[in-house]
Protein backbone atom coordinates (compact mmCIF):
# COMPACT_ATOMS: atom_id res chain seq x y z
CA UNK A 1 0.00 0.00 0.00
CA UNK A 2 1.20 3.47 -0.95
CA UNK A 3 0.41 6.37 1.61
CA UNK A 4 -2.17 4.43 3.10
CA UNK A 5 -3.97 4.01 0.72
CA UNK A 6 -5.45 0.40 -0.50
CA UNK A 7 -5.49 -0.97 -3.91
CA UNK A 8 -8.40 -2.42 -5.79
CA UNK A 9 -8.98 -4.82 -8.51
CA UNK A 10 -13.01 -5.12 -8.78
CA UNK A 11 -13.79 -8.11 -11.16
CA UNK A 12 -17.98 -8.68 -11.59
CA UNK A 13 -19.19 -8.92 -15.06
CA UNK A 14 -22.19 -6.58 -15.09
CA UNK A 15 -20.90 -2.88 -15.88
CA UNK A 16 -23.46 -1.48 -13.31
CA UNK A 17 -22.69 -3.16 -10.56
CA UNK A 18 -19.11 -2.31 -11.27
CA UNK A 19 -19.82 1.21 -11.27
CA UNK A 20 -21.65 1.21 -8.04
CA UNK A 21 -19.08 -0.85 -6.30
CA UNK A 22 -16.82 2.43 -7.46
CA UNK A 23 -18.73 5.18 -5.88
CA UNK A 24 -19.45 2.74 -2.74
CA UNK A 25 -15.58 2.06 -2.49
CA UNK A 26 -13.86 5.29 -3.40
CA UNK A 27 -16.08 7.23 -0.60
CA UNK A 28 -14.23 5.48 1.56
CA UNK A 29 -10.88 7.43 2.67
CA UNK A 30 -8.52 4.09 3.11
CA UNK A 31 -9.50 3.36 -1.03
CA UNK A 32 -6.81 4.60 -3.45
CA UNK A 33 -6.93 3.38 -6.83
CA UNK A 34 -9.59 1.23 -8.28
CA UNK A 35 -9.36 -0.73 -11.67
CA UNK A 36 -11.94 -3.10 -13.02
CA UNK A 37 -12.23 -6.08 -14.98
CA UNK A 38 -15.38 -7.95 -16.18
CA UNK A 39 -14.14 -11.54 -16.31
CA UNK A 40 -12.15 -14.09 -14.49
CA UNK A 41 -9.95 -14.33 -17.83
CA UNK A 42 -8.21 -11.07 -17.09
CA UNK A 43 -7.84 -11.32 -13.48
CA UNK A 44 -4.55 -12.93 -13.63
CA UNK A 45 -3.08 -10.38 -16.69
CA UNK A 46 -4.75 -7.33 -14.34
CA UNK A 47 -3.25 -8.91 -11.14
CA UNK A 48 0.39 -9.35 -12.18
CA UNK A 49 0.49 -5.33 -14.31
CA UNK A 50 -1.53 -3.76 -10.56
CA UNK A 51 -0.43 -5.74 -8.00
CA UNK A 52 -3.88 -4.12 -5.94
CA UNK A 53 -3.89 -4.29 -2.59
CA UNK A 54 -7.21 -6.30 -2.61
CA UNK A 55 -9.18 -7.94 -5.58
CA UNK A 56 -13.23 -8.04 -4.89
CA UNK A 57 -14.55 -10.25 -7.00
CA UNK A 58 -18.38 -11.67 -7.68
CA UNK A 59 -18.51 -15.98 -8.08
CA UNK A 60 -21.72 -15.66 -10.76
CA UNK A 61 -19.92 -14.96 -13.98
CA UNK A 62 -19.62 -16.56 -17.39
CA UNK A 63 -16.62 -18.47 -18.77
CA UNK A 64 -13.99 -19.63 -16.13
CA UNK A 65 -16.18 -17.98 -13.03
CA UNK A 66 -15.21 -16.56 -10.04
CA UNK A 67 -14.19 -19.89 -7.80
CA UNK A 68 -11.71 -21.37 -10.64
CA UNK A 69 -10.68 -17.33 -10.57
CA UNK A 70 -9.74 -17.65 -7.43
CA UNK A 71 -7.93 -20.62 -7.45
CA UNK A 72 -6.31 -19.33 -10.84
CA UNK A 73 -4.79 -16.68 -8.63
CA UNK A 74 -4.18 -18.11 -5.29
CA UNK A 75 -1.68 -20.40 -7.60
CA UNK A 76 -0.20 -17.24 -9.20
CA UNK A 77 -0.38 -15.38 -5.84
CA UNK A 78 -0.30 -17.43 -2.67
CA UNK A 79 -0.40 -13.80 -0.61
CA UNK A 80 -3.38 -12.71 -2.77
CA UNK A 81 -6.24 -10.85 -0.78
CA UNK A 82 -9.22 -11.84 -2.38
CA UNK A 83 -12.24 -10.73 -1.01
CA UNK A 84 -15.42 -12.56 -2.23
CA UNK A 85 -18.51 -9.76 -2.84
CA UNK A 86 -21.59 -12.36 -3.53
CA UNK A 87 -25.83 -12.62 -4.00
CA UNK A 88 -25.17 -16.32 -2.65
CA UNK A 89 -25.46 -16.21 1.13
CA UNK A 90 -25.71 -19.73 1.67
CA UNK A 91 -22.71 -21.33 3.85
CA UNK A 92 -21.64 -24.01 1.10
CA UNK A 93 -20.41 -21.11 -1.32
CA UNK A 94 -18.33 -19.44 1.59
CA UNK A 95 -17.06 -22.31 2.35
CA UNK A 96 -16.56 -23.42 -1.43
CA UNK A 97 -14.77 -19.54 -1.62
CA UNK A 98 -12.14 -19.89 1.28
CA UNK A 99 -11.00 -23.49 0.41
CA UNK A 100 -9.95 -21.68 -3.25
CA UNK A 101 -8.06 -19.40 -1.61
CA UNK A 102 -10.23 -15.98 -0.57
CA UNK A 103 -9.47 -14.47 2.58
CA UNK A 104 -12.68 -12.83 3.00
CA UNK A 105 -16.43 -13.22 1.79
CA UNK A 106 -19.55 -10.91 2.63
CA UNK A 107 -22.80 -10.58 0.90
CA UNK A 108 -23.55 -8.38 -1.45
CA UNK A 109 -26.97 -7.13 0.64
CA UNK A 110 -24.76 -6.33 3.51
CA UNK A 111 -24.30 -2.50 4.23
CA UNK A 112 -21.51 -0.47 2.80
CA UNK A 113 -19.44 -0.23 6.05
CA UNK A 114 -19.46 -4.16 6.37
CA UNK A 115 -17.44 -3.59 2.94
CA UNK A 116 -15.32 -1.56 3.29
CA UNK A 117 -14.35 -2.56 6.96
CA UNK A 118 -13.83 -6.04 4.89
CA UNK A 119 -11.30 -4.89 2.29
CA UNK A 120 -9.17 -3.08 5.20
CA UNK A 121 -9.27 -6.57 7.11
CA UNK A 122 -8.21 -8.82 4.37
CA UNK A 123 -5.64 -6.08 2.97
CA UNK A 124 -4.08 -6.12 6.25
CA UNK A 125 -3.44 -9.91 5.89
CA UNK A 126 -6.85 -10.94 7.86
CA UNK A 127 -9.45 -13.21 7.17
CA UNK A 128 -12.89 -11.34 7.32
CA UNK A 129 -16.42 -13.13 7.04
CA UNK A 130 -19.07 -11.40 7.60
CA UNK A 131 -21.08 -12.62 10.82
CA UNK A 132 -24.45 -13.26 9.55
CA UNK A 133 -22.84 -15.61 6.79
CA UNK A 134 -21.50 -17.92 9.41
CA UNK A 135 -23.32 -21.23 10.25
CA UNK A 136 -24.38 -21.37 14.11
CA UNK A 137 -22.84 -24.46 15.75
CA UNK A 138 -25.82 -26.03 16.92
CA UNK A 139 -27.26 -26.03 13.21
CA UNK A 140 -28.39 -29.37 12.99
CA UNK A 141 -28.21 -29.21 9.13
CA UNK A 142 -24.74 -29.26 8.82
CA UNK A 143 -24.83 -32.95 10.58
CA UNK A 144 -28.05 -34.43 9.13
CA UNK A 145 -26.06 -32.98 5.16
CA UNK A 146 -22.81 -34.33 6.04
CA UNK A 147 -22.57 -37.10 3.13
CA UNK A 148 -23.83 -34.19 1.10
CA UNK A 149 -21.85 -31.86 2.24
CA UNK A 150 -18.34 -33.44 1.67
CA UNK A 151 -18.92 -34.93 -1.76
CA UNK A 152 -19.68 -31.30 -3.26
CA UNK A 153 -17.12 -30.20 -1.39
CA UNK A 154 -15.20 -32.64 -2.90
CA UNK A 155 -15.93 -31.16 -6.64
CA UNK A 156 -13.36 -29.03 -8.70
CA UNK A 157 -14.63 -25.74 -9.03
CA UNK A 158 -15.81 -26.52 -12.66
CA UNK A 159 -17.91 -28.91 -11.83
CA UNK A 160 -19.13 -27.12 -8.52
CA UNK A 161 -20.42 -24.22 -11.78
CA UNK A 162 -21.83 -26.85 -13.61
CA UNK A 163 -23.22 -28.54 -10.60
CA UNK A 164 -25.25 -25.29 -9.51
CA UNK A 165 -26.61 -24.77 -13.11
CA UNK A 166 -27.69 -28.37 -13.26
CA UNK A 167 -29.58 -27.78 -10.35
CA UNK A 168 -31.14 -24.64 -11.30
CA UNK A 169 -32.74 -26.91 -14.19
CA UNK A 170 -30.20 -25.54 -16.91
CA UNK A 171 -29.81 -27.87 -19.77
CA UNK A 172 -26.11 -28.78 -20.53
CA UNK A 173 -26.86 -27.00 -23.39
CA UNK A 174 -27.31 -23.66 -21.54
CA UNK A 175 -25.02 -24.72 -19.18
CA UNK A 176 -21.89 -24.83 -21.87
CA UNK A 177 -23.04 -21.54 -23.92
CA UNK A 178 -23.45 -19.73 -20.18
CA UNK A 179 -19.80 -21.38 -18.95
CA UNK A 180 -18.27 -20.78 -22.78
CA UNK A 181 -17.97 -24.94 -22.60
CA UNK A 182 -18.62 -27.18 -25.58
CA UNK A 183 -21.61 -29.38 -25.46
CA UNK A 184 -19.67 -32.87 -24.94
CA UNK A 185 -17.68 -30.80 -22.44
CA UNK A 186 -20.45 -29.83 -20.06
CA UNK A 187 -22.13 -33.54 -20.78
CA UNK A 188 -19.19 -35.30 -19.09
CA UNK A 189 -18.93 -32.91 -16.43
CA UNK A 190 -22.84 -34.36 -15.35
CA UNK A 191 -21.91 -38.03 -15.65
CA UNK A 192 -18.84 -37.09 -13.40
CA UNK A 193 -21.17 -35.17 -11.08
CA UNK A 194 -24.11 -37.63 -10.83
CA UNK A 195 -22.02 -40.54 -10.81
CA UNK A 196 -19.60 -38.78 -7.56
CA UNK A 197 -23.01 -37.94 -5.75
CA UNK A 198 -24.66 -41.18 -6.79
CA UNK A 199 -27.71 -39.91 -8.63
CA UNK A 200 -29.11 -40.29 -12.21
CA UNK A 201 -31.25 -37.81 -12.34
CA UNK A 202 -31.30 -33.73 -12.56
CA UNK A 203 -34.24 -33.26 -10.36
CA UNK A 204 -31.94 -35.19 -7.38
CA UNK A 205 -29.27 -32.92 -8.20
CA UNK A 206 -31.97 -29.87 -7.59
CA UNK A 207 -32.66 -31.64 -4.37
CA UNK A 208 -29.47 -32.40 -3.17
CA UNK A 209 -28.66 -28.07 -3.56
CA UNK A 210 -31.61 -27.39 -2.05
CA UNK A 211 -31.27 -29.33 1.21
CA UNK A 212 -27.56 -27.73 1.18
CA UNK A 213 -28.56 -24.70 1.04
CA UNK A 214 -26.84 -23.42 -2.49
CA UNK A 215 -30.99 -23.07 -4.28
CA UNK A 216 -33.62 -22.00 -3.09
CA UNK A 217 -36.86 -24.53 -2.85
Amino acid sequence: MKNNDISVLLVDDHEVVRAGFRILLSSQPFIGEIKDVNRGELVSQEYERLHPDVVVMDLSMPGIGGLETIRRLHKQDAGAAVLVYSIHDEAIYVERALQAGAMGYVSKNSAAEVLAEAVKTVASGKQYIEQQLMPEADDVRYVDIEHYRQTVASLSPREFDVFCRLARGMTAHAVANELHLGYKTVANYNTQIKSKLRVNTAAELANIAVVLGIIKP
